[in-house]
C-alpha cells in the first residue's frame, strides 16, 4: 500500500490486493510482539514497557548527539523505529516522516531547484573567498605560533 501521494492534500488509496490497515512490510498496524507474548496480558504489558524504555533510551541518546558529535537524527529515527514495533502512533509518525523525506528528495532533484542551489552555493563561495582575500590583504597571513608576545 502506498503511504502517501505525489500531490499534497491527496489521500492515498489501497489497491484491491491489499487491506487498508497494512503497512509497507505487509503487516497491519499494531504490535509486532510474538503471539505467545500477546496471548498473556501481563507479559504483553511488560513487553510494551520494555520496548518503550529501550526506545526512550535510544531517542534520548539521539537528542544528546544533536549538539555533540554523532548521528543524532539517525539515532532518533532508530528509536522511533523501535517504538514503531509496538505502538501505532510511532508507526504513523514514521510513515509521515518517510513520505515527507521522499517528497523533499524529489523536490531536491528538480532541475530548477538544483540550478538555484548551485547558483546560491557559488555566490556563497565567492563571498567567502572575497572576505578571506580581503582579510589576508589587510592583515596578512601569520601562523599563530609565529605571533610575538606583546
Amino acid at each position: 500500500m502506498n503511504t502517501g501521494s505525489s500531490e499534497p492534500g491527496e489521500v492515498a488509496l489501497a489497491s484491491d490486493d491489499t487491506r487498508p490497515d497494512e503497512a509497507d512490510g505487509g503487516q497491519g498496524l499494531g504490535s509486532r510482539a510474538p503471539e505467545f507474548i500477546k496471548a498473556r496480558r501481563a507479559l504483553h504489558l511488560s513487553w510494551q514497557v520494555g520496548v518503550f524504555i529501550v526506545g526512550l533510551a535510544v531517542v534520548a541518546a539521539g537528542i544528546v548527539m544533536l549538539p555533540l558529535p554523532g548521528p543524532g537524527w539517525v539515532v532518533i529515527f532508530g528509536g522511533m523505529a523501535i517504538w514503531a514495533t509496538e505502538f501505532v502512533w510511532a508507526q504513523l509518525v514514521l510513515r509521515w516522516t518517510k513520505r515527507k523525506v521522499t517528497e523533499a528528495a524529489q523536490r531536491a532533484l528538480d532541475p530548477k531547484v538544483r540550478r538555484r542551489n548551485i547558483i546560491l552555493t557559488t555566490i556563497g563561495l565567492v563571498l567567502v573567498a572575497a572576505i578571506a582575500g580581503f582579510y589576508l590583504w589587510k592583515f596578512g597571513f601569520v601562523m599563530p605560533w609565529k605571533i610575538e608576545d606583546q
